[in-house]
């Protein structure tokens, strides 16, 4: 663990722990996609993969903005969130019912992403980093349309 001296120690810690959730997620939508029944959320869970990778890209071009490397860390919350829905994955049962348990895990996954974004959006408002809270924001809005999609 690094320590934390101030507000860009802060945000880094963050930005490498987005960065380390959004690969991990690039590993399991895939398998979300896979694993679901309804052709409409499978091609939810297609599309977030690209946004997602997207995501991913942003993530990098503010570690340059940042200055930092964004590699590093692994985010055990995600992990968590991860191994929730490969749990879902494998259960047995109506395909209507699986597809819910599928949207419940995918809709935790878009919550801890959300909350990792609204801080790091913070933080770096606070630093006056104009250009890394709007490449988070845009992130933030894509977590939210993923959420809001999966709830309908």
């Amino acid at each position: 663990m690094a320590d934390k001296n101030t507000i860009k120690d802060l945000l880094t810690e963050e930005i490498k722990d987005l960065y380390s959730a959004e690969k991990q997620l690039t590993k399991a939508l895939p398998k979300m996609v896979k694993g679901s029944n309804d052709a409409a959320l499978k091609e939810a869970f297609a599309g977030h993969l690209k946004e997602t990778q997207a995501q991913v890209a942003r993530l990098e071009e503010i570690g340059q903005l940042l200055e930092i490397k964004v590699t590093g860390k692994k985010c055990v919350g995600m992990e968590g969130c991860i191994k929730e829905g490969a749990e879902a994955l494998e259960e047995e049962g109506q395909d209507a019912v699986l597809d819910l348990g599928i949207i419940g895990a995918g809709s935790r996954v878009e919550h801890y992403e959300m909350a990792g974004y609204m801080t790091a959006i913070s933080l770096a408002k606070r630093l006056g980093a104009a250009d890394v809270v709007n490449l988070l924001q845009q992130s933030l809005a894509e977590e939210e349309a993923a959420e809001k999609k999966l709830r309908q």
